[in-house]
């Protein structure tokens, strides 16, 4: 397999897990159309919670995004180096 779609790969796989372990605490309350959701800066890694909340997937898919452009960057410049 091509070294940029493996290091593309891990990179959104490690970019995930570190968004997931960093995400910040949150509580959603709803009630009939009002949704209200309030986050707390530290990390939630401790704490056991249900359902992911829109803010804490928007900050795990951030994580990967990023986790992903640096594992695409990487395997460029693992491409280049072979030659």
């Amino acid at each position: 397999m091509n070294a940029k779609v493996v290091l593309l790969l891990v990179g959104v796989v490690v970019g995930g897990l570190v968004g997931y372990l960093t995400r910040p605490q949150a509580a959603e309350l709803k009630l009939g159309p009002l949704s209200v959701e309030i986050q707390d800066k530290d990390s939630a890694v401790g704490a056991r919670g249900g359902e992911l909340t829109t803010g804490q997937l928007q900050h795990v898919g951030l994580f990967a995004l990023i986790g992903a452009v640096v594992g695409f960057g990487a395997g460029f410049v693992a491409d280049r180096s072979r030659r």
